[in-house]
Parts: C-alpha cells; structure tokens; sequence
C-alpha cells in the first residue's frame, strides 16, 4: 500500500518554477510586485521597487564536519523553526524531526562529505533552490529543508518512502529508476527515517 501524508500546497507557479529548476550558477534572486498586486521572481532587478529576496551562493567546498553536539537540549532546542516551517508546508513535523536527526544528528555545524551543510544536510545547489541564504541559519535550514520536502512531496504525490528517496538521491534519480533508487546509501536512509518517523509518530501521540 502506497503511503501518503498531508494534503499538496498550493504554490503560485512562479515560486513553484523557480524551486524546481536546476540551479547551477550564483545568481541573485529578486521579487517585484506590479501594479495589479501580481508577484513575480527574476535574476535581474526591475527598477527601484525589485527587493533582494536570496543572494547567490558561492559553492565551495568545505571540510567535513560530523555531528559533534551530544547535549540532550538539542533535540528541543529547534522545536520552534520546526514546528512552525510543518505547518506552513504542511509536512508532518514528525517526518522532519527524523530528517534531521539522521541526517545531523540535530547539529547545525554538520558538514558532510558531499558538501551538505547544517541541520537538514541541504548542498550549496538546493538550498539556493531553495532560497536559503544561510545555509548554518537554524531557522533558514529547517524552513529551506521543509520547502524541499512540500516540492518533493507534491512532485510524488505524496508518497512517504519515494518523497524521503528523493530527499537523499534527488528528484532526478527517483524518476529514472522508477521508485526507490538501488543504492544502498539510499534504501538505508529510506529505513532510517521511516524508523524514527515511527518512533516520533508514537511519543507524539502518547503526549497527547
């Protein structure tokens, strides 16, 4: 049976465009408003009312760092960025407490191998997608990491397993095979987040 979670967001195209598309250079991002109230999002200023919304990245690569932080305070010491980016997009917020601890531990510092960066391990190339300006910003992570989620989710139609596959391996990865990628780093990941999303899921419910 296909597991599925939440209901698909709603985002005007453009935004929804300007996540989605491959990003490979450092350009800036700015927002203007027309006259008629109509948003849009360009590379390029548009006169004096266009407003810096994400400033290009520069993609460096930086030295590993493991999850150091073994204080018992970190895993409610984002409660808030993490509650509040789940309810904006609407992303169950048990599914990216187990994000983030499989993937940093709940370190913001952490930087893997791959160049993934801060609590949600998002590359220099996503969150840019993302419009993260910050990428070791508690706040700008876990927001960028969820907006990254709500597009994976409503690109699969909100299947649980493919949405954390494609987390891990990317969108493109997922399509070409058809489902969960053979990689072993992958189908472990898969488990591991679906392991601590239970786990979650159940104390969650006991509080209640």
């Amino acid at each position: 049976m296909v597991r599925r979670f939440a209901l698909r967001l709603l985002v005007p195209a453009g935004v929804l465009a300007l996540m989605s598309q491959s990003s490979t250079g450092r350009a800036d991002i700015y927002k203007t408003v027309d006259a008629d109230g109509v948003i849009s999002f360009t590379s390029a200023p548009k006169g004096k009312g266009s407003v810096l919304v994400a400033k290009g990245q520069k993609k460096d690569k930086l030295p590993a760092f493991m999850p150091q932080d073994t204080s018992p305070e970190r895993f409610t010491r984002y409660d808030v960025h993490i509650r509040q980016a789940a309810t904006l997009y609407q992303i169950p917020e048990e599914l990216v407490r187990a994000v983030i601890k499989v993937e940093s531990d709940f370190d913001p510092r952490a930087v893997s191998k791959a160049n993934a960066r801060g609590l949600m391990q998002m590359i220099p190339a996503t969150a840019e997608r993302m419009m993260v300006t910050d990428v070791f910003d508690p706040r700008q992570n876990v927001f960028g990491g969820v907006r990254y989620l709500r597009v994976l989710a409503n690109l699969f139609n909100g299947d649980l397993e493919l949405t954390i596959a494609a987390y891990n391996a990317g969108e493109g990865a997922v399509m070409r095979h058809g489902g969960i990628p053979p990689y072993e780093e992958t189908r472990m990941y898969v488990a591991k987040v679906l392991t601590y999303y239970r786990h979650y899921r159940a104390v969650s419910l006991t509080a209640r």
